[in-house]
Parts: structure tokens; C-alpha cells; sequence
């Protein structure tokens, strides 16, 4: 790994050492625009703890009512949104998705715009929390306003990804996780160094469980279920290695709980809507984190949006079909409709450990604070830690990989 990076910094690089500085710069700017509050907005957002995931996507600039508030959430939503249309629902996007890279370009075109459309409905939902009582002016303003930062983040994405290094959606995801880091524990150690040793074997003991927390997440990201395969005419010996198809342990990656989390918001956001007291209580009562009905209903939508998102990402007949086409099965299982049946088999049963293990990440720092004392800043966020890790690993794989490139191209020419 460090002589990888150490290779990047050589004279020979210059293009890639100029790609990261961009991708750097790119996300110091995202960094101000999470500082810049929208004029004549209240700042205090308590209540609106129900926004966890949002809030830590976004760097900390949800809670701060700032321009980038709503982060790249809302293309997220269209993503989604645009893939479950594709799936035979809408035949006109369902076509586009099989016309290859002019189809996809068209796809992107469409995402954008969706996602424009969520986020102006998104901030000016929103806005009633964070104006309180306003005029319906006030209301589209900030609406506009939220709409006009998510418009720029999406932009500034768009341009990590072609001039940078990485995906820039991710990336910006990650550098909002990060930047709130660094203050969480400087809050920490504030708070516990008034109980002198004590306090600092508490904080020794939060890093530790940090550390701990990243290790599992890279062990659960890197985790593989291989299903070997094998082509008619092909041996294995012919080949020279095995051949099989990897299936992630945890291939709906941080997506449950993101869509968990915005389902459940709902009611929240209608609660400061509607102001009905009521509703309000009944809101807080069963639906709220903090109480075991919210709680088990929390972790009920974890599961089904991580069986969900997994069968919609990988879809066991498309495989069947595609080894059929090339040659392909699998050993001891007939082609067709029982290759079928293994597959879904084989995601049921890794879905189960991959959800167990990111509802685990979900509610820990529900837990936590719940049983500790310490202030609402400070919290253990394992989907936070589970974004950061997934992103990072990808980077680098693409940075090693572009490294690899560059170094057999340059052989070539050598050789030559």
C-alpha cells in the first residue's frame, strides 16, 4: 500500500498527482459550503435527531441549516427511484437501460432531473422545521436555496469523477463523515478530561471501540461468497485458474438504513408540519428511535430494504441467463431455473448475516446514547464508519488499478 502511494508522487505521475490535488480541492470547497448558512434560518434543529444518517452525509451541514443541507441525498432517492422504473415498470426507461451507453447517458440526464425535483420537495418540507413560522415566500425561498446547493454539489460530484480520482458522490460522502470526526473527539476529550484518569481510560476505550468497529466493516466489505462456475469445452486446468461468480457479504451496502431512516423521517416531518399535538405524540410514542416500537420497526426496514435493494442490484434470472449464453454453469446445479433457485438461495442466506451485521451498525449509536452521559455530538455512528470504509476501499483499488496501468503501458513502450 505505502509504496503505491509512494509511487504517486514520482515524476512519472505528474497527471495522476494532479488528479488527487483536484479531487482535494474539489472537496475543500464542499467543506465551506457546509459552513455557509442560509440567511434568516433558525438554527436550532433538536427534535430532528431522527435525521442521523442524512445529517452525518452531509457534514454535519444538516444541523447547521447550511446551503448544502440536503447533501447528494436527493440524487441518491432518484437513483434508486430511476432503477426500480427500469425494471420492466416504465418500458420507456426499462429500453433505455438496454441501449447501452447512449441509453445510460439519457438515464443520467433523466436522474438529475428527478433528483432536482426531490430536492426542492425535500427543503421545502424541510423548511417548516427549520423556519418555523414563515411566510409561504420564506418557505420557497429556503426551498429554492436548498435546491440551488444540492444542484452544486451534484455538479461538483460530476467533475471529481471526470477530472479527480474516484466517484465523486461517494467521495463526497465521505469527506462529510470525516470532517465531523475531528470535532467529535475534541468534544470528547473536553468532556472526560475533568475526570482526569478516569476519563481518560473512557476515551482510550472509545478509540479502541472505534478501531474495533473499522476492522469488522472491512472485514464484512471484503467478505466473498464464491460460487464456482465452469464453461462447456473449458477445464479448470485449460484455464489456469478457477472461475466463479463473488457475491458480496453485505451487497446492499449502507442503502437499507439510508432508506430505512427517510421512511421513518416521514412522520417526523409531517409532525412539524401538521403541528397537531396529537399526531405529534403519537409520532414520538411509536415511532421515535428511542422507544421499542420505533426501534424493532427500525430494524424490520433495515431487513426488507436490504433483501430488496440486493435482488434489485443482483437479479438471479439475468445471471442464469447470461451464463447460458456464454457457456457457463454451475457445477452440480442444471442450468435454467434451478441455477435460478441456487442463486436466490445463496443471496437469501448471505443477505441474512450482511443485515444482521448493518442493523448491528445502525443501532449502536442508538445504544450508546441511550446509556451514555455524554452530549449528543458525541456519538459511535457504524454506518458512518461503514460509507467511509466502502469508499476508501474503492478508491484505492482504483488508484492501485490506474497505477498497474500506467506502469504496464509505460513497459510496453519501453520494451518497444
Amino acid at each position: 500500500m505505502f509504496a503505491g502511494l509512494k509511487q504517486i508522487f514520482t515524476s512519472k505521475n505528474r497527471d495522476l498527482l494532479r488528479r488527487i490535488l483536484f479531487t482535494l480541492a474539489a472537496l475543500f470547497v464542499f467543506k465551506i459550503g457546509t459552513s455557509i448558512i442560509v440567511p434568516g434560518v433558525n438554527v436550532s434543529t433538536s427534535g430532528m435527531s431522527f435525521l442521523e444518517v442524512i445529517n452525518a452525509m452531509s457534514g454535519g451541514a444538516f444541523t447547521r441549516a447550511s446551503i448544502f443541507a440536503l447533501g447528494v441525498t436527493p440524487y441518491i432517492t432518484a437513483q434508486i427511484v430511476i432503477q426500480l422504473l427500469c425494471a420492466d415498470i416504465v418500458p420507456y426507461l426499462a429500453d433505455l437501460s438496454k441501449q447501452g451507453g447512449v441509453g445510460r447517458r439519457k438515464l443520467n440526464q433523466i436522474t438529475r432531473v428527478v433528483g432536482i425535483v426531490l430536492a426542492f420537495l425535500q427543503g421545502y418540507m424541510y423548511s417548516f422545521a427549520y423556519i418555523g413560522s414563515g411566510s409561504p415566500m420564506d418557505y420557497m425561498l429556503y426551498s429554492l436555496i436548498l435546491t440551488a446547493g444540492t444542484a452544486l454539489l451534484m455538479w461538483i460530484a460530476d467533475e471529481i469523477t471526470l477530472k479527480g480520482i474516484g466517484n465523486g458522490m461517494s467521495l463526497i460522502i465521505m469527506a462529510g463523515i470525516i470532517s465531523v470526526l475531528p470535532g467529535m473527539f475534541k468534544d470528547l476529550w473536553v468532556e472526560l478530561i475533568a475526570k482526569e484518569f478516569l476519563g481518560i481510560m473512557i476515551f482510550v476505550a472509545f478509540i479502541l471501540i472505534f478501531v474495533a468497529i473499522i476492522v469488522g466493516v472491512i472485514y464484512v466489505e471484503t467478505a466473498e461468497r464464491r460460487i464456482p462456475i465452469q464453461y462447456a469445452n473449458k477445464s479448470t486446468s485449460m484455464l489456469g485458474k478457477q472461475n466463479y461468480i463473488p457475491f458480496k457479504l453485505n451487497s446492499a451496502g449502507v442503502m437499507p438504513v439510508i432508506f430505512a431512516s427517510a421512511l421513518l423521517s416521514i412522520p417526523q416531518i409531517l409532525s412539524s408540519v401538521l403541528k397537531k399535538e396529537g399526531f405529534t405524540l403519537f409520532v414520538q410514542k411509536y415511532l421515535s428511535y428511542t422507544n421499542g416500537t420505533g426501534l424493532i420497526l427500525y430494524v424490520i426496514l433495515i431487513f426488507v430494504f436490504a433483501y430488496f435493494y440486493t435482488f434489485m442490484q443482483l437479479k438471479p434470472k439475468e445471471m442464469s441467463d447470461n451464463l447460458n449464453k456464454n457457456g457457463g454453469y454451475i457445477p452440480g446445479i442444471r442450468p435454467g431455473n434451478e441455477t435460478v433457485e441456487y442463486v436466490k438461495t445463496v443471496l437469501k442466506r448471505i443477505t441474512i448475516v450482511g443485515a444482521t451485521f448493518l442493523t448491528a451498525l445502525a443501532i449502536l449509536p442508538i445504544v450508546f446514547d441511550k446509556f451514555s452521559n455524554l452530549t449528543t455530538s458525541i456519538s459511535i455512528s457504524g454506518t458512518g464508519l461503514l460509507i467511509v470504509v466502502g469508499v476508501a476501499l474503492d478508491t484505492y483499488k482504483q488508484l492501485e488499478s490506474q497505477l498497474v496501468s500506467r506502469s504496464y503501458t509505460k513497459g510496453r513502450r519501453g520494451r518497444k
